[in-house]
């Protein structure tokens, strides 16, 4: 039926301006993760000096305070922060109830001013990220006017960073939490213990590599003595990160990848499947786990400070019935265990593999869900278990090893890829059994040379890529814009673990001479440089340094043959060339994500790659990476003479 007042060619005309209309309205901003609804104005909201950050409700104070921190830091402009009644050009936060965003859900109205509401301060906090990403892409930090409404579809968004087998910093720990922070990523998994492969240390448990990675007063001398976080720092990381709405879930893990606590303790080690499998028959390896577990979740100030906590419980054996019954009492010894202080246990999926008649309990416990054959995803959500979706196959970066991935393909996750997407099992999406999605970055291969600016490189992109797949899992923006836009954002307020340099390629720092001591204006620069300068060379005293930063050192003359070489992470890595006194030539380094190499007068000396490192008579082998993030921050003591520095990023 016609509406009486309009006639057809009242419709076309109206329709005709409807979409001329709709033309000159506003795309939809390019943010990490994608927004869930976006409808565009005209026109842009452009922040003057005069802008303040208005709150409306005392609980949003440090929300605010946070949000003109970070812009200062990215744009050099103060804002300031104000409980007064907001005017044209102000940044306005506040508190209003809409059931249909969730908890973590937001409402943005950019027009003459800008509106940010939400449920809960999480939603604020979160919508603070979204201008801010939205910012950093204009000179003029402008914001296209439009209502954005935004959601997550699934809880828990996070990574997994296995610190058993590689020391991480806890410096790195901190600039990951603003990072996943940045990327509307909740949850950051530090695995604790880990060990090595013996076949890498002569067969022999006692030989191979193990860590713990905190302190620890009951069992003193449990803790590692290469890298260790302290209970106080790892506290205030904690809370630091709870301000940044990222919760910490620390992982004990056992009963398998446990060499570390066999090796304090012997008599806790299996004999028959390894010493870095605990003995369940031995009523000493619940004694010692109940008192490691007790002394970080026990007591009136627990150094575990978030309401879950990982007990492992992955990788044994099943060869024998009877220890598949001991295997799954002892997670469920321990998942009631750590429920009697007040956490939340979490366990990797292991129970169909350890499949038997001893019950575990289920109500309330989440399992990540890594590999089908070990935990059943579809069998275990009928036994009760919510899901952490991490597929081994898709998510699992395992750096040079040969094996799972090097890099995540990124394009695959993005495309194909979400939560609800368990290995081959495929649920709903948003399926209640599925609290979220994470991907991990697991450092099996001790002493493979990999640094933790390494690491990083693997991680970024596959984070920017789960962030967008967990919170959106239906993304309209094709790939190829993704990948193109993602690279253009910041890592995070004041972040920049990549040392990205310049917004374009080619050269972006030079120097007539370098003397001693001198600070460049850039700590470090990423891969996929150049570096040139004109050496005139003297005798240099062993570990004389050209620059270093607070990742590494770049020698002159190495500390161990007198050579040109580099130190990070702990290794150290020599080029076959010593000048001769009074020698000048041109030295050029370039350096990408694989190698490392060293020219001299425009004749390439040596390139380090990566290596094969054979053990056990050919029969075992590792790769080991020669990669550097090139430091800057300082130059060194040294007596030659460096002339025509110059810096290029391509």
């Amino acid at each position: 039926m016609k509406h009486p007042i309009f006639s057809k060619k009242s419709w076309i005309l109206f329709l005709f301006c409807a979409f001329v209309l709709n033309l000159n309205a506003q795309e939809k901003p390019f943010v990490i993760p994608e927004l869930k609804e976006w409808k565009g104005g005209k026109g842009y909201f452009i922040p003057t000096g005069e802008a303040r950050i208005v709150y409306t409700d005392s609980t949003l104070r440090e929300i605010a305070e946070q949000f003109a921190q970070d812009y200062q830091k990215m744009f050099s402009v103060r804002l300031n922060v104000s409980d007064r009644k907001a005017q044209k050009g102000d940044f306005v936060l506040s508190l209003k109830k809409d059931r249909e965003l969730g908890k973590e859900g937001y409402t943005i109205n950019i027009d003459k001013q800008v509106n940010i509401s939400a449920p809960k301060a999480i939603g604020v906090y979160w919508a603070t990220r979204t201008l801010l990403q939205i910012a950093e892409q204009s000179d003029n930090r402008q914001l296209p006017q439009g209502t954005i409404r935004d959601y997550p579809d699934y809880d828990m968004r996070g990574f997994v960073i296995d610190c058993g087998r590689k020391f991480i910093p806890m410096d790195y720990l901190r600039d990951m939490v603003k990072i996943l922070s940045y990327y509307k990523m909740n949850v950051f998994h530090i695995h604790l213990n880990d060990n090595g492969f013996k076949q890498y240390f002569n067969h022999d448990w006692d030989k191979t590599y193990a860590a713990f990675r905190l302190e620890c007063e009951t069992f003193p001398g449990l803790t590692a003595r290469d890298g260790y976080y302290t209970k106080q720092e790892f506290i205030h990381f904690q809370e630091e990160a709870e301000k940044q709405f990222v919760e910490i879930i620390p992982e004990i893990d056992a009963p398998a990848h446990t060499l570390a606590f066999s090796q304090y303790k012997p008599e806790i080690g299996s004999k028959e499947y390894g010493m870095d499998h605990l003995d369940l028959s031995n009523p000493e390896t619940y004694a010692f786990m109940d008192a490691l577990f007790e002394e970080y979740i026990g007591g009136n100030n627990p150094v575990f400070r978030g309401p879950k906590v990982h007990i492992g419980t992955d990788e044994y054996s099943n060869k024998d019935p009877n220890v598949v019954e001991q295997f799954r009492a002892f997670t469920d010894h321990y998942i009631n265990y750590v429920e009697k202080f007040g956490k939340q246990a979490f366990v990797w999926g292991a129970l169909t593999h350890a499949d038997g008649k001893t019950p575990v309990k289920s109500d309330n416990v989440g399992m990540y869900a890594w590999y089908n054959g070990y935990a059943e995803p579809k069998e275990m959500v009928k036994q009760g278990y919510k899901l952490v979706s991490i597929p081994d196959g898709l998510v699992y970066i395992v750096p040079a090893a040969g094996y799972y991935y090097d890099y995540l393909n990124t394009e695959y996750l993005y495309n194909h890829w979400t939560p609800a997407h368990v290995g081959d099992v495929v649920f709903e999406e948003k399926d209640p059994a599925i609290l979220g999605g994470m991907f991990a970055v697991w450092n099996d291969h001790v002493g493979n040379g990999i640094s933790v600016k390494d690491i990083h490189h693997r991680v970024f992109p596959a984070l920017q890529t789960v962030a967008a797949k967990t919170w959106n899992s239906s993304v309209s923006v094709p790939y190829a814009l993704f990948e193109s836009n993602r690279k253009k954002l910041s890592e995070a307020p004041n972040v920049n673990q990549l040392a990205r340099v310049g917004k374009e390629p080619g050269l972006v720092y030079e120097a007539n001479e370098v003397h001693c001591g001198m600070q460049l204006p850039y700590p470090e620069i990423e891969y996929n440089y150049t570096i040139t300068f004109d050496l005139e060379a003297a005798q240099e005293k062993y570990g004389a340094e050209l620059f270093r930063s607070s990742n590494a050192v770049f020698y002159l003359s190495d500390p161990v043959s007198g050579q040109f070489g580099f130190s990070r992470d702990g290794y150290l890595n020599t080029f076959r060339f010593r000048p001769y006194p009074q020698e000048k030539v041109h030295i050029k380094i370039a350096g990408d994500s694989v190698s490392t190499a060293l020219f001299v007068n425009n004749r390439l000396v040596e390139r380090l790659d990566i290596q094969k490192r054979y053990f056990n008579a050919g029969k075992d082998s590792m790769n080991y990476v020669r990669t550097l993030v090139f430091p800057l921050h300082q130059a060194g003591d040294f007596k030659s003479r460096i002339t025509n520095l110059k810096v290029y990023n391509y």
